[in-house]
């Protein structure tokens, strides 16, 4: 009998794995709860909004020098842009890595460095953005590199220049927390169905 249960239950997965094409997998609907949601988001957003990762998180070609440390905000100087082959690593003879090496400068607004330095692909843009914005481009596969929240926890945790946000060497302001806290923020904010804030 449990043979002919199991028998007549295999044509319903047939169809799942047929879907298996390699993409993520979408994330599992789960109840919205704002109480807990959005304070963990907040966390995030604070991050995320922060000079230290905005500034490379662009929609057009030009990284930018913002923050508390830099008066006003400015395109990167000696034009510096992506890359015509739209990697963000830079035009070739003005690559990233030729200033930016895999460690910071000892010399304060010395040029910062970490492991394979470029700019974040143009669809995970959020400098200028509202916080509501940047959470729907963060929930959103086709503009966060196709991770699951939690691959994208995962992601802001363990990625060396990820963490360089939180190390940013002397002369900038830190991004607040720590890659722990962020990770730990964003499992919040995922258990309580990843809520937005209303659009400003």
């Amino acid at each position: 009998m449990l043979a002919l249960a199991a028998a007549a239950a295999l044509p319903a997965l047939a169809p799942l794995a047929a879907q298996d094409d390699g993409a993520a997998a979408p994330e599992p609907a789960l109840a919205v709860d704002l109480e807990r949601g959005l304070p963990a988001w907040r966390a995030i957003v604070a991050v995320l909004a922060h000079p230290r990762c905005a500034n490379c998180h662009v929609e057009d070609n030009r990284p930018r020098w913002s923050g508390p440390s830099y008066g006003a905000t400015r395109a990167h100087a000696f034009n510096v842009r992506r890359g015509a082959d739209e990697s963000g690593f830079g035009n070739p003879g003005l690559r990233c890595m030729t200033c930016h090496f895999e460690t910071n400068s000892a010399k304060p607004h010395g040029p910062p460095g970490a492991p394979s330095w470029h700019l974040a692909p143009a669809e995970m843009a959020w400098f200028g953005k509202s916080s509501a914005e940047i959470c729907a481009q963060i929930k959103d596969p086709e503009r966060n590199g196709g991770r699951s929240l939690a691959e994208i926890a995962v992601h802001v945790r363990d990625d060396a220049l990820v963490g360089w946000g939180w190390q940013p060497g002397p002369g900038r302001e830190p991004a607040p927390g720590s890659a722990e806290a962020t990770f730990a923020a964003i499992e919040r904010w995922s258990a309580a169905g990843a809520p937005c804030p209303e659009p400003d």
